[in-house]
């Protein structure tokens, strides 16, 4: 009787020594860089409370993967994100400790449901998050600690797309009242949908639909929509931001995008890399809540990498490091050269061969030789 194949669910999927050892190598690249910069790595359990993941948030909670939890009999959740828990950690666990306080993390984390651009349910986050402050200083050092984490993986020049999350609510309450739904306002400029914008009566928000694109000329084109100075505060300090990285990233600004920022306040960013169609990391300020009605500000960014590891990153020939070792080797040698760095492969028969093991050198008499 053959056994039939093992099927994993849809959006789930088992990582290969390649793949698996890529992904290793740009953890360990992106948390060490992170770590440079003052960053704490803390590492949040893989479930938790289904009203501790999801809060109030009624379309956080729609993306939780839920099961009952036999020892409380409570409903627990596995994480679609790790940025809460971090909040969680910091407001709880870590209350007292001294302001701004500076966290990072890496994981998997789980999605309910999966979407075109980005079909898989299980992916890898890694992301860093500054508590305690919102200020433009604070999100000028994390764009930077975001870019040299990117950088140190060995992911080329990318492009950080800046949004100001609050922008219309801002513009709504002060110069440009709307008669409608607000909420329908927000979806319209986040499609880009000038029919949607007049038929809500929404005709002075037109040109925010064309100050999209290249950094600098979208910036213009904002000073000239906003007439009633209502965003210059807001400008200025995305200028301000944008400065001391403008040679070492592309920069474009999308004052109205919100997919993905379901949380963050004024400031806003997406990384692209080029070929990938969907965004490989996300950040912004947020405030997290303490209790009391009261929060907490902080700015952090997350990054998932998995589509440019599946692409090749990080990738390294296996066979350049890794070492035959015929039978009757010497223990201490071997050990040794383990402690070098290299990788070795022992012969477990006298038919063993290097190339069949996929390794680029032989332990000869007098050291490695290339195979």
């Amino acid at each position: 009787m053959t056994k039939a194949p093992a099927l994993l669910p849809e959006g789930l999927r088992d990582r290969l020594p390649a793949q698996a050892e890529a992904a290793s190598r740009v953890t360990r690249a992106l948390v060490d860089a992170m770590r440079s910069h003052g960053y704490g790595r803390v590492a949040p359990p893989l479930a938790e409370f289904r009203e501790t993941l999801g809060g109030d948030d009624e379309r956080s909670a729609r993306d939780l993967l839920r099961f009952t939890d036999p020892v409380s009999q409570r409903t627990l959740a596995l994480r679609p994100d790790i940025t809460r828990q971090v909040g969680r950690i910091a407001t709880s666990l870590l209350a007292q400790a001294s302001r701004p306080l500076r966290l990072c993390y890496a994981g998997q984390v789980v999605k309910l449901r999966a979407s075109q651009l980005r079909p898989a349910r299980e992916m890898l986050q890694v992301g860093a998050e500054l508590i305690g402050s919102d200020s433009v200083a604070a999100a000028r050092e994390i764009v930077t600690v975001a870019i040299d984490a990117l950088e140190a993986a060995g992911i080329g020049r990318v492009t950080f797309d800046f949004t100001l999350p609050d922008v219309v609510d801002l513009l709504a309450s002060g110069p440009l009242p709307v008669a409608g739904d607000v909420a329908a306002l927000r979806d319209a400029l986040d499609a880009k949908d000038a029919g949607a914008l007049t038929r809500l009566g929404a005709e002075t928000y037109l040109p925010l639909l064309r100050a999209t694109g290249p950094f600098d000329r979208a910036i213009a084109d904002l000073r000239a929509f906003d007439v009633a100075g209502v965003l210059a505060g807001r400008l200025d300090a995305i200028e301000a931001i944008a400065a001391p990285v403008r040679e070492r990233v592309d920069l474009t600004l999308d004052p109205t995008e919100r997919h993905g920022f379901a949380y963050q306040s004024w400031f806003g960013f997406s990384i692209f890399v080029p070929g990938q169609g969907a965004h490989i990391g996300l950040g912004g300020s947020y405030a997290i809540p303490v209790g009391g009605g009261r929060e907490e500000p902080a700015v952090g960014f997350s990054l998932y990498p998995d589509p440019l590891i599946d692409e090749g990153l990080a990738e390294e020939d296996e066979r350049e490091r890794r070492i035959f070792l015929p039978p009757g080797h010497d223990p201490a040698l071997t050990a040794s050269l383990r402690a070098d760095g290299w990788r070795t492969v022992a012969a477990l028969t006298d038919a063993d061969e290097a190339a069949r093991l996929g390794c680029g050198w032989v332990l000869g008499p007098d050291g490695p030789v290339e195979a």
